[in-house]
């Protein structure tokens, strides 16, 4: 895999796993702003702004601007509260730290987010975790509700971030989920999955990533996998 200049993350089951604090914040924002539970949620590589639509769907509820935003709102201050309170059994997911820290003294190299979470979710698990200090720009879940049209996005933040264009080839998009590889394709970058999260390694070969790694111990900060 070619060295890349920018490195763009997601962040649930590749950089971190909330331990189910996320999970439930979503499910306690749906019982206080519709009602119930809702279906069950497929989080793995989706958009909040997706999973949003899915439970406005169930509940028969049209989706609004305003709706979105008292929603976020309730799910925010749970998450936080739960990440903060909640005894759920979170941690940065191995190699994770080492491999941003190592990225952040790499001259050159840009390091970003493109994630399915809101951008204050993913401040939140960030800022958590003790991660937040290596992310300056990233797209986010409710940039758009379609993953495969977050990556442009990112790019374009990138370019205000370091005062340069980057291109696809030089871009490398690391996830944990197919989402994640397709997301990268559409994009036309090289895709690194790690199995940290729900898929295993050959699950995500089979999905098309570039390189498959079965955590952030085997990277190296050259964009190449040991």
């Amino acid at each position: 895999m070619p060295a890349a200049t920018l490195w763009l993350f997601d962040i649930d089951g590749t950089l971190v796993d909330t331990g189910g604090a996320g999970m439930c914040a979503l499910q306690e924002a749906a019982r206080e702003h519709f009602g119930g539970d809702g279906p069950e949620l497929d989080l793995a590589g989706s958009t909040d702004l997706g999973v949003l639509a899915v439970l406005h769907a169930h509940f028969g509820r049209v989706c609004d601007p305003g709706g979105e935003e008292v929603f976020f709102a309730v799910y925010l201050r749970r998450l936080e509260w739960n990440l903060a309170h909640g005894g759920f059994p979170g941690r940065v997911l191995p190699g994770a730290a080492d491999l941003l820290d190592d990225l952040a003294g790499s001259p050159g190299t840009s390091v970003g987010l493109l994630t399915g979470n809101i951008a204050a979710g993913a401040a939140a698990k960030m800022r958590h975790f003790g991660l937040d200090r290596h992310f300056g720009f990233g797209a986010y879940g409710c940039d758009h509700a379609d993953r495969n049209r977050l990556g442009p996005v990112a790019m374009e933040r990138a370019a205000r971030h370091a005062g340069r264009r980057f291109t696809p080839e030089e871009t490398l998009v690391i996830g944990d989920t197919p989402k994640d590889i397709a997301c990268a394709r559409a994009l036309g970058s090289p895709c690194l999955a790690v199995a940290t999260g729900r898929f295993s390694v050959d699950e995500l070969r089979q999905a098309g990533a570039t390189r498959v790694v079965a955590t952030l111990e085997e990277v190296r900060a050259g964009g190449r996998a040991g």
